[in-house]
This record gives C-alpha cells, structure tokens and sequence, in this order.
C-alpha cells in the first residue's frame, strides 16, 4: 500500500501563506485520487480539496475557494497546497489521503484507503 508523508505545515499569521506537500513512496498512478483534508481541534475531519493524478482536474470546498490551489507533480510522486490568505479558521492538523479510483464530483464521498501522518497548521497572530 502506499505510503503518504506530508510537510510544510507551520505557524503563520493570517493573511500569510504555506505550501504542503504530500510524498507518494511509490508512484501515483493516472487512476487516483489525492485528496487533502484537516481537522480542527474538538471537530470532525472535513474535506479540502481533491485532484485526479491523470487529468488534473481539481475541487475544492467553497470555505478556501479561491485561496488554496492543488497541483501535483507526478515526476516528484508528489502533490500540493499552496494556501493563501489563510485566516485562523484554517487552522488544523492537515492530512493527504489515497483514493484508488478517481470519483470526480463524489471526492468526498470516496473510499480513500491510505493515509498520511498529518502536518500542523496553525494561523495565528
């Protein structure tokens, strides 16, 4: 199964920027999906954003609409979130997450199967 690590997580103040990454230890193929998530303290995990590996096409939940972009890179088996005008409500343990087949508009609803360790992201003043 592959194995997911995250990085770039860190304390920002609002308004600033980070950019996580998330390492496949093996390569991501054209069918997946890789979606990242966060959960805040005392609430439940909530979706962010999505890609499909083979097309690229991406979703996003309408809180960070227009601040956070995916992308990947499939030479480097790595995908990403620049996070812009991060505000204290982003705040949050960040995880990447597998899904084996890519469910478009359904991401959130797909069976995602591996998972990272999650990375701290906290905005704070």
């Amino acid at each position: 199964q592959v194995q997911l690590v995250e990085s770039g997580g860190g304390l920002v103040q609002p308004g600033g920027s980070l950019r996580l990454s998330c390492a496949a230890s093996e390569k991501i193929l054209d069918h997946y999906g890789i979606g990242w998530f966060r959960q805040a303290p005392g609430k439940e995990r909530e979706g962010v954003s999505c890609i499909s590996i083979g097309e690229g096409t991406t979703y996003y939940v309408d809180s960070v609409k227009g601040r956070f972009t995916i992308s990947r890179d499939n030479a480097k088996n790595t995908v990403y979130l620049q996070m812009n005008a991060l505000k204290p409500e982003d705040t949050g343990v960040y995880y990447c997450a597998r899904v084996d087949l890519w469910y478009g508009t359904r991401w959130l609803e797909a069976p995602y199967d591996s998972w990272g360790q999650g990375t701290q992201v906290t905005v704070s003043s």
